[in-house]
């Protein structure tokens, strides 16, 4: 029933493309109890894709490496304090941790709030602190309807799927001059994302060479690599392979501006990484490509026709495959540019 939640915990610290995948349930929370004060535990540098929203009252930052230290760093001890004692002091009714791992159940525990809701399958026995523990539908493993279900199940009634951002005016005319200055035009580029934080998930660098040579060559669309810092030595590789020029972001915009330079652009084609999801959930022209995470409970939500997968619906509800026909080698660089036309209509 709306308004019987007046303030709201979500746990999720991170990763950013997990972080994307719940927003939906942050802005059904927000339709569905309007007068409710709602808070997001986020690490530091995810931050920035929460600051700002506008279902969103308040940002909580959990520094996670930092506070891993507590037990022998007095200053990490006193945060942590610090951290427990603003949880506690901001009386959530409920919690929503969709985490699912036990610093974030135990957090959602040592705020003092009386429900908390949680996966009955979460890792690491956090379910031992959820109050309300909600299975998996064995017919449905996405994670957006997993945690659309878990807040439907705590009273929620509008459900629809909906992925909001902040709009950053800023950050967009900033990511529009550092492309003038290379002389590509706001909206006339092709994004590749060639890095991971998980090597495994990184399609051959190659293959996004040759990739990018189709891509300016028979569509015109100047390339642009976007990545972290430490990515920008595999674009310098990438840049060496391919015979076409190419625009090494890596490290050089904001994690707002990453979003204004994928809002904007005519194509992304990402590996399975926090930027390819943005790029999922934006509507942006794109090619996500899955290896051993399962697509299934992952892919770009409505967006099935974006994914570049090797049976991504036989995996039953593991997260990992082992399987060596998931193995991010063995896509094709003929499968990719095939999602490329069909994505362009070309």
């Amino acid at each position: 029933m709306p308004g019987a939640f007046r303030n709201i915990l979500i746990t999720k610290p991170s990763a950013l493309g997990d972080i994307v995948l719940a927003l939906p349930a942050l802005t059904a929370l927000h339709k569905s109890f309007p007068d409710a004060r709602i808070s997001w535990l986020v690490r530091p540098e995810f931050a920035p894709l929460l600051e700002n929203h506008p279902h969103l009252a308040e940002v909580i930052v959990f520094d996670r490496k930092f506070l891993g230290k507590a037990w022998y760093h007095p200053r990490a001890f006193g945060a942590l304090v610090s951290l427990i004692a603003k949880l506690r002091q901001s009386r959530f009714d409920v919690a929503f941790d969709f985490q699912g791992l036990l610093r974030t159940a135990i957090l959602a525990w040592l705020s003092g709030c009386k429900r908390r809701f949680g996966m009955a399958n979460a890792r690491e026995f956090a379910a031992i602190f959820y109050t309300d523990k909600i299975p998996p539908d064995p017919n449905n493993r996405h994670l957006v309807d997993y945690y659309i279900r878990m807040i439907r199940a705590a009273g929620a009634s509008e459900l629809s799927v909906e992925f909001v951002f902040p709009q950053d005016t800023e950050a967009a005319n900033s990511v529009a001059n550092l492309l003038a200055d290379h002389g590509v035009a706001r909206d006339k580029y092709a994004v590749l994302v060639p890095g991971s934080a998980q090597p495994d998930k990184c399609w051959p660098i190659e293959r996004f060479a040759t990739l990018a040579e189709k891509i300016s060559s028979q569509l015109g669309l100047p390339i642009v690599a976007a990545g972290t810092a430490s990515e920008s030595p595999l674009i310098e590789t990438l840049k060496q392979k391919a015979r076409v020029p190419v625009m090494n972001l890596a490290g050089r915009t904001s994690l707002r501006e990453l979003i204004a330079l994928l809002r904007a652009a005519r194509l992304v084609v990402s590996n399975d990484t926090g930027p390819g999801h943005i790029a999922a959930a934006m509507g942006t022209p794109l090619v996500l490509m899955f290896s051993w995470s399962n697509p299934a409970r992952i892919a770009p939500y409505g967006r099935t026709e974006c994914m570049v997968a090797n049976e991504p619906y036989s995996r039953g509800h593991k997260i990992k495959s082992t399987d060596p026909e998931h193995d991010i080698r063995a896509i094709t660089v003929e499968q990719v540019w095939q999602k490329v036309c069909e994505q362009l209509g070309t």
